[in-house]
């Protein structure tokens, strides 16, 4: 996980009260239904809860639902007030509203998706890692991490949430990866990670600044209930943080990336490209195979054209794999006159994979390639090694390791995979040397 830097918006953050819980009721759905929300899942921790989370809701729906019980329409504009200013947890928090309000609110909703969470801290308090236990037992992660003010830039706190429990997507570097896909999360269980955030960064007199779609998860592949949630971060009455300091990462959805063209939203749009080669990309990113890199950056050259915004390109740099001149000259060349902006990221050790992170050298000669060729770059650097940070680190661990036989097979197979595709990406370097550009050429000579 890694945060996108922004200056933070003017919102004042409300007071924390409350402890988690975990809910079950047998009242039926509300008939306000949030977007994403799935009544026939099975959720709830021990049980079968059917109501919707109410970070889900829309301020339409919640009114809605107001009216139908005969209440002022004020009433929806306190619970929203509950829901987003003082990050309520439960009914009995509600104290505006009348007893019988509350116990229907309670009834037809969940005021926290959020099971419990455990929290982890390190980097001198700098990064926090939250494993977060949803209702139906679900297990994803998120990070916060501050930033204190500096030359030019005011102190940031940067949330990075999971859309998805586990993934599908199986890039063998990542973490979450080795954990498979459990399920889609609902737009309320996305946004109620920042609600947690949130709530515990009030209780120091701060707030959140920025949030990322960086954690478990391809939010591409649950684009519904991420777009709900981004809509939910973006209103001013709810969380009201400003879109740009809002980032959606993925891994090369192209579809996805070309509906959010569509829609115009003015977030930034991330994309993990890792490698700018097909043949090593589709060892990386297993999505390649799909969608190939060429049609992943043309459908992000168009997004970046029609939003004026610029795409953000994450590197994640694997030792002896993705870091080498040719790798960075091939980039450069992907990215030639792209309205982009490249993050390269050292690789987060990650348990069962036979990869280290490139070391600070091969990632600044890499950087200096990039910057020649006109493409601005910024190097990241890890936070909460020590504690898991990455992403799917401590879901994995608390899924407990395979057995060595499985590690050192699945170690063994991404070796000669790697090989492969480092031999392939040689072989049409080498064809294409003499008529796709000087930089490939003098790089592939030296590389």
């Amino acid at each position: 996980m890694r945060a996108m830097t922004a200056d933070p918006p003017e919102r004042a953050a409300g007071p924390s009260t409350g402890s988690p819980r975990a809910t079950t009721s047998e009242a039926p759905p509300s008939p306000a239904l949030p977007p994403g929300f799935d009544p026939s899942r099975p959720r709830g921790g021990l049980g079968l809860d059917p109501r919707p989370g109410i970070a889900g809701l829309t301020p339409a729906a919640l009114e809605a639902w107001v009216r139908e019980r005969g209440e002022p329409s004020y009433r929806a504009r306190q619970i929203l007030d509950a829901v987003w200013r003082s990050f309520a947890r439960q009914p009995d928090e509600l104290t505006t509203l009348p007893k019988p309000l509350r116990a229907a609110l309670g009834e037809a909703f969940r005021l926290d998706t959020i099971a419990e969470s455990e929290v982890r801290v390190a980097d001198a308090g700098r990064t926090e890692k939250v494993l977060h236990r949803l209702c139906d037992g679900a297990v994803v992660e998120s990070v916060v991490m501050h930033y204190p003010a500096g030359p030019g830039h005011r102190e940031r706190h940067t949330v990075c949430i999971s859309s998805q429990a586990g993934c599908a997507v199986g890039c063998p570097f990542c973490a979450t990866g080795e954990l498979g896909f459990t399920r889609d999360l609902e737009a309320a269980e996305i946004l109620d990670q920042v609600r947690d955030a949130a709530r515990r960064l009030a209780e120091r007199g701060r707030r959140v600044t920025n949030v990322v779609f960086m954690g478990m998860g391809e939010p591409l592949l649950n684009l519904d209930a991420v777009l709900a949630a981004v809509e939910a971060l973006n209103d001013p009455r709810r969380f009201g943080l400003g879109a740009r300091h809002i980032t959606v990462s993925t891994s090369g959805v192209v579809p996805g990336i070309r509906r959010l063209t569509e829609l115009g939203v003015q977030f930034t749009l991330a994309v993990s490209l890792h490698a700018a080669r097909d043949p090593l990309r589709d060892v990386l990113v297993p999505l390649n195979r799909r969608w190939p890199v060429a049609e992943v950056v043309a459908a992000a050259r168009d997004h970046a054209r029609a939003t004026g915004r610029r795409v953000s390109y994450e590197v994640t740099l694997i030792a002896g794999v993705n870091d080498t001149p040719t790798d960075a000259a091939a980039l450069a060349e992907l990215l030639a006159g792209e309205l982009a902006h490249v993050n390269l990221i050292p690789m987060n050790p990650v348990a069962h994979t036979p990869w280290t992170a490139s070391p600070p050298e091969a990632v600044e000669r890499f950087a200096a390639i990039l910057r020649r060729a006109g493409i601005p770059v910024t190097i990241r650097s890890n936070r909460g090694v020590e504690i898991g940070a990455a992403c799917g680190q401590l879901a994995a661990e608390r899924a407990g390791a395979p057995p060595p036989p499985a590690v050192q097979r699945r170690r063994e197979r991404l070796l000669r995979a790697s090989a492969a595709a480092l031999r392939r990406a040689r072989l049409a370097d080498g064809a294409r040397a003499g008529s796709a550009g000087p930089a490939v050429a003098a790089a592939s000579e030296r590389g």
